[in-house]
């Protein structure tokens, strides 16, 4: 019990410390992660410098003169909000289907199962890039795709535990007290059947930040001067023999980030087995 506590408890610290740097991090630097300074004078500086203005580089500057760190923090707020904001909301899309699939059953549940099937049955980085280059990119445009390709596997889980509760006698007892069904499945299955959407999003955090990422090191996704850490990588892959840190910092903060959510997830899913057991 201990393990799987500790387990649950180092990537959540992991995790909200990342987002804590990068929410507070820009706030405490009087550099302009947008603007381009002294080009002459500060670009591709090594990591540990100081500038002629005292300016201090713990992770170097890129090839316009600005300070990697605080241009991955900055970074750091786009690729965590877009990948959090199209998770949560692709597992709300998810579990609403689910759920209305599950428990209407009939024609709407060969729908929803039949559109499910057919999204998965496609790679999602695919589908990603296809409705990306059609609608243009952009932060929103990221934010859609990543709901629009995400919510199936979240639907397919729900759908399975509201299948398995609409059998169960409380639900039964509802109905013979005159509850509505819209009652019933919205304030009694579907709580008992949120545990594994809450997992599935999770882990779909670090899943969306990565494809985001990858979106955006295509071009395809949120577009320079605003920063992210796909299109920081992409930025540096150049001069990734001259200047490495350009590329490794955002490179690190992803693997970090997408790491916790991981290890997260993981163990959301193993402390749920557990209780299921018990």
């Amino acid at each position: 019990m201990k393990g799987r506590r500790t387990a649950l408890v180092v990537p959540a610290v992991m995790l909200g410390a990342l987002a804590l740097i990068v929410l507070l991090g820009p706030l405490l630097s009087r550099g302009d992660p947008l603007g381009i300074g002294d080009v002459l004078a500060t670009r591709l500086m090594p990591p540990g410098t100081t500038d002629r203005l005292g300016a201090f580089h713990p992770f170097g500057t890129d090839r316009f003169g600005r300070d990697v760190l605080l241009r991955a923090l900055v970074a750091g707020r786009l690729s965590l909000g877009v990948g959090v904001v199209g998770s949560v909301l692709a597992g709300a899309l998810g579990t609403a289907l689910g759920a209305w699939a599950g428990w209407r059953g009939g024609t709407i549940d060969l729908l929803v199962t039949a559109a499910a099937d057919t999204l998965l049955s496609v790679p999602r980085l695919v589908l990603l890039l296809v409705i990306a280059a059609l609608w243009g990119p952009g932060t929103l445009t990221t934010v859609v795709v990543l709901v629009a390709t995400g919510w199936m596997g979240v639907a397919r889980l729900v759908r399975a535990e509201v299948l398995g509760a609409r059998r169960r006698d409380w639900v039964d007892a509802a109905r013979a007290v005159g509850a509505p069904p819209g009652r019933i499945l919205w304030r009694h299955v579907v709580p008992n059947a949120v545990g594994p959407a809450i997992v599935a999003t999770t882990l779909g955090v670090g899943n969306a930040i990565l494809l985001e990422s990858g979106l955006s090191f295509l071009g395809l996704g949120i577009q320079p001067p605003a920063p992210s850490w796909g299109n920081m990588i992409a930025g540096g892959r150049d001069l990734i023999v001259t200047a490495p840190w350009i590329a490794v910092t955002p490179g690190l903060a992803l693997v970090l980030t997408v790491l916790a959510c991981t290890l997260l997830g993981d163990a959301l899913r193993d402390r749920l087995a557990g209780e299921t057991e018990i």
